[in-house]
């Protein structure tokens, strides 16, 4: 089963938890370095949060954002860091000459067949030029099963998840696709992240809902929605209890790699 939202996305509930959506991507830019001349590539750019960073490490290069959600390039516009944005489906994305940067902070675990996908995107890039990827890789993790399952039980003729399979690849996975490709450097990171306390839900749903929950909420009408998200708070208290102030611990787990292609 495949499985992809439908509306547009909601910038204000993807910026409740900003902060720590925001620390992968830096931990991520940390790691690129030595880049050919070119432009560099914000693909599935979002709200344009990395935006700013990228601006700020690459002062004297054209930054272009891609995303196919209006809302969100309309937040990444106002943020000022990019000389151009685009809407576009990563899928079908081409960049009109080669690049020296493609930067992608959890926006490859909405695309799928990453076996084809990313020797397409490392084809774009100049003699000497990097890709960057960090994608989620939680959907084992009680928060994100726990979608599958309830919505499953609850709307059997809405959601058969049988045959899905997460988009997201293993460590093992990303070093077969890009054995070949150029000098690869793969890590995988679980972020202990604390949430706030929230009187009118459970903290996991909070983070959830704006992005992996939207599998299952946009198919959903409001009173449907609301017998699902009722069922998913109760299950979430089981596996991730909360503290006497009400605040949740919340692993949550993320797969990075770089690859720099060769420079000839």
């Amino acid at each position: 089963m495949s499985v992809t939202p439908q509306s547009d996305w909601n910038p204000e509930a993807y910026h409740r938890f900003r902060g720590l959506r925001l620390r992968p991507a830096l931990d991520l830019l940390a790691q690129v370095a030595l880049l050919p001349p070119g432009v560099v590539v914000d693909l599935g750019c979002g709200s344009g949060a990395v935006g700013p960073a990228l601006a700020q490490r690459f002062p004297d290069r054209q930054i272009h954002g891609v995303d196919r959600s209006p809302a969100m390039l309309e937040e990444a516009e106002a943020t000022g860091a990019y000389h151009r944005l685009e809407q576009g489906d990563i899928a079908e994305w081409r960049a009109e000459a080669p690049v020296a940067l493609i930067f992608s902070n959890a926006a490859l675990n909405w695309v799928p067949d990453h076996e084809t996908l990313l020797p397409r995107l490392a084809g774009m890039l100049a003699p000497g030029g990097m890709l960057a990827v960090q994608a989620p890789f939680q959907q084992e993790a009680p928060s994100h099963r726990l979608l599958r399952e309830i919505s499953g039980a609850l709307y059997p003729q809405l959601f058969d998840w049988s045959g899905w399979r997460d988009d997201v690849r293993d460590l093992a996975g990303y070093d077969r696709i890009l054995d070949g490709l150029g000098e690869a450097s793969l890590w995988e990171t679980t972020y202990a992240q604390l949430l706030p306390p929230d009187a009118a839900a459970h903290p996991v749903r909070r983070f959830t809902e704006s992005t992996a929950g939207r599998r299952v909420l946009d198919r959903l009408g409001p009173e449907d929605a609301a017998g699902f998200l009722g069922a998913y708070d109760g299950a979430l208290d089981a596996h991730y209890p909360r503290r006497a102030d009400g605040a949740v611990l919340f692993p949550f787990r993320r797969i990075f790699f770089t690859l720099r292609v060769p420079e000839a």
